[in-house]
């Protein structure tokens, strides 16, 4: 490597670990705080965020128990579908603080903050400080990591664990330290604990890295991969032991499965399934119940487009930039690439991992690489439930190659290959982003071209002022630097200025297109699918028509597999009517309709009457209510803070409880009420599907409609706040 006026690969300085220039501490304290305040702006426009995880976190600090298994209610019927490591900590934040929107989220905010550090430390080692920084901020204004990191999803910590993992793996690097493979270990197990088994999509190009790479015999290496194999078992698979270990009479359902088995849960719904598509149990895979699938939408999940995907989008290799998933993720992914290229080629001559600093360099683009690359691949192709924001996994390891192959090619700026590499790379990237914010129609006009003029003229100036003066150097590398982030941040000061609800979400504008999510779906002019202010009856025109409950079908992107834009009405009171274009009959069972229920992506609003009603004599009943679709219970559960049973867990497809139970409950004087779907028996026919599973896309969905059969053959219906409620307590036969 050259040596040359300001450099941003300082070896020297990186080898030793001293001399830290003046500027570095307050530049690395500006980035941390401006992170947090960005994560932290007003968070609580957000509610409860995804009211489905929000009731677990309740739910577990009022139950050690519930905390233990993450039950999604107090009374420990059924879990949410994911392990409960990512709830923890919301869970005793609650239990501080007590329970509301700042003590719920705030954590995941903590996580971002903390992903920009452990990222500026792995950087900066090799790199040094400006690479460091320059990685933290692209991390930092990335839009879905400003979207994931203020909403309560397991995927703010996934990610952070996943970032500490390379972080682990490259400490270990050099010099072959075993203690540092262990604490990656336990990083990816405490990674299972939160997401199953996307943490292991990472390992296999870690763990070839480390066996070809660290200074140390062959033996010494496998011996150590071995043991951190170990680690990463006892790390993960404690608390796995425990449930399955546990009587399953004692212990609440495993949410998301169809026999009670964690296991099973993550080989299959939850794993494998969400490669294959095959995801019994699931709302879009696995046993689909008639042409109008698990939905009750008037299309059902779509067909299989291009290279698969079903009703969650065509797959293939530009998934990630198309539609509306390229503005979540891929403002410079293009660039990570290129510059992935470029570093390997300027490192290439290096020898193993921790002989000299530069081969340090090569070992850190082979771990960021590799795990960019394996994770984009499985996102690109996997066939089951793909969200946009499952891209955030992406964020930690495009930043890094960014900073990192600009420090290279800065260094190396005296190569004309490396400045026309920088260059063209520049011009790439401010290409892109023109297109990126012209998909979002009538977004800042002005800056697109701002940033298309800036990139281009940045690009084309670099390579006349590579050996220029300090200041215009640092001007060209000023100006290029802002056209490249420009989108990004514009995306995410639009992110953080929005309340985000509900299952489904996603970072910026609404835009056109998509391949990569659910089709066609897509929310409207209000925030996540909310209608805006007076938006009541009436119909709206064009691709973002609300629709029932308050989804709209549109450009593309969120919302539900199978929809199809254009044209939509919508008519009547809270969301309930009749739409044209993407939905059909039943299409309430997406959002909550006002004083009604709620839906599969989207929880129910509760009035005042329905909060009384649920808090009277709540402390009598295990149970203060039970409601089909977790959602839906939810919505009640924190409206009232009693706990109310979720049958049939997320999607209601779940075989819990069975009706023999619910009917055992009921004598026992378990349950209070239940909450009826549909608002009434005239809405809940709408919501039926021609499979005749209402609830749920698995075949444990006919569990929730025998109980509700047998409730309303039973019980005497009653409106209380606009819902209808079922008294348990008072039989009619």
């Amino acid at each position: 490597m050259t040596t040359a006026a300001l450099p941003l690969f300082p070896a020297a300085e990186a080898r030793s670990r001293t001399g830290r220039p003046r500027w570095e501490r307050p530049a690395l304290a500006g980035l941390l705080i401006a992170t947090a305040a960005l994560l932290l702006w007003d968070l609580g426009s957000s509610g409860y965020a995804n009211s489905f995880y929000s009731a677990a976190v309740q739910a577990g600090s009022e139950s050690w128990k519930a905390f233990f298994f993450g039950s999604s209610d107090a009374g420990n019927s059924i879990t949410v579908d994911k392990p409960p490591a990512a709830l923890w900590p919301m869970m005793l934040s609650v239990r501080l603080f007590g329970l509301g929107s700042w003590q719920i989220l705030a954590p995941q905010a903590l996580m971002g903050v903390a992903t920009t550090g452990v990222l500026y430390a792995a950087v900066r080692r090799p790199f040094g400080p400006a690479a460091a920084l320059l990685s933290g901020a692209v991390f930092a204004l990335t839009p879905v990591a400003a979207l994931m990191f203020r909403f309560n999803n397991p995927d703010a910590l996934l990610t952070l664990l996943l970032t500490v993992t390379v972080y682990c793996v490259l400490r270990a690097l050099d010099g072959a330290r075993t203690t540092w493979l262990l604490w990656a270990g336990v990083a990816v197990g405490f990674a299972f604990l939160t997401k199953t088994l996307q943490a292991f999509v990472i390992l296999p190009p870690l763990a070839v890295l480390y066996a070809l790479c660290a200074p140390t015999p062959v033996r010494r290496r496998l011996g150590q991969l071995l043991v951190a194999g170990l680690a990463m078992v006892v790390a993960g698979g404690w608390w796995v032991a425990v449930v399955e270990l546990w009587p399953a009479s004692s212990r609440p359902y495993i949410g998301g499965s169809q026999n009670n088995s964690f296991l099973e849960l993550t080989l299959g719904y939850n794993g494998l399934g969400r490669l294959s598509g095959n995801e019994t149990g699931s709302v879009g895979g696995g046993a689909r119940t008639g042409a109008a699938g698990a939905y009750g939408l008037a299309g059902g999940p779509g067909p299989r487009a291009g290279g698969g995907g079903g009703g969650w989008g065509e797959t293939g290799i530009d998934r990630l930039f198309s539609g509306n998933i390229g503005g979540q993720i891929s403002w410079l992914l293009p660039a990570a690439l290129i510059l992935l290229v470029a570093g390997l080629v300027v490192t290439w001559r290096a020898r193993r991992a921790t002989d000299s600093l530069e081969g340090l360099a090569r070992a850190a683009f082979l771990a960021w690489g590799g795990s960019l690359l394996i994770t984009a691949l499985v996102f690109s192709y996997m066939q089951g439930i793909f969200h946009e924001y499952y891209t955030v996994a992406l964020a930690p390891f495009v930043a890094a190659l960014i900073g990192m192959g600009v420090a290279v090619l800065w260094e190396e700026r005296g190569s004309r290959a490396a400045v026309l590499t920088l260059s063209g790379t520049l011009a790439l990237t401010a290409v892109w982003s023109y297109v990126l914010l012209g998909r979002a129609t009538g977004y800042l006009p002005w800056l697109r071209w701002a940033v298309l003029a800036g990139g281009l003229l940045a690009a084309v100036t670099l390579p006349f002022v590579a050996r220029a003066g300090r200041r215009v150097l640092l001007a060209t590398a000023a100006l290029g630097l802002g056209a490249a982030l420009a989108g990004p941040l514009a995306y995410c000061l639009t992110t953080v200025s929005t309340g985000h609800t509900g299952s489904i979400v996603t970072a910026g504008p609404a835009v056109a297109g998509g391949r990569g999510g659910p089709g066609g779906m897509m929310r409207g002019p209000g925030a996540n699918g909310e209608l805006p202010p007076g938006a009541a009856g009436g119909a709206w025109q064009g691709g973002n028509a609300p629709v029932p409950g308050g989804m709209s079908p549109g450009q593309g992107g969120q919302g539900v597999p199978g929809g199809q834009g254009g044209q939509g009405a919508r008519t009547g009171r809270g969301g309930q009517g009749a739409a044209a274009g993407a939905a059909g009959r039943g299409s309430e069972r997406f959002g909550g309709g006002q004083g009604g229920p709620g839906g599969l992506l989207n929880g129910a609003r509760v009035g005042a009457e329905a909060k009384a009603a649920l808090r009277a004599d709540a402390d009598r009943y295990t149970w203060a209510a039970a409601a089909i679709g977790s959602q839906n219970a939810a919505s009640y559960q924190l409206a009232s803070g009693a706990p109310v049973m979720a049958i049939g867990g997320f999607n209601g497809s779940d075989p819990s409880p069975t009706l023999a139970q619910f009917k055992k409950y009921v004598q026992d004087g378990k349950i209070h009420w239940f909450i009826a779907q549909g608002g009434g028996d005239a809405a809940a026919g709408a919501g039926e599907t021609q499979g005749g599973n209402r609830a749920g896309g698995g075949p444990g969905g006919a569990t929730g409609t025998a109980i509700e059969s047998w409730i309303k053959a039973t019980f005497k219906a009653t409106t209380v706040g606009g819902a209808t409620f079922y008294d348990l307590t008072a039989s009619t036969t």
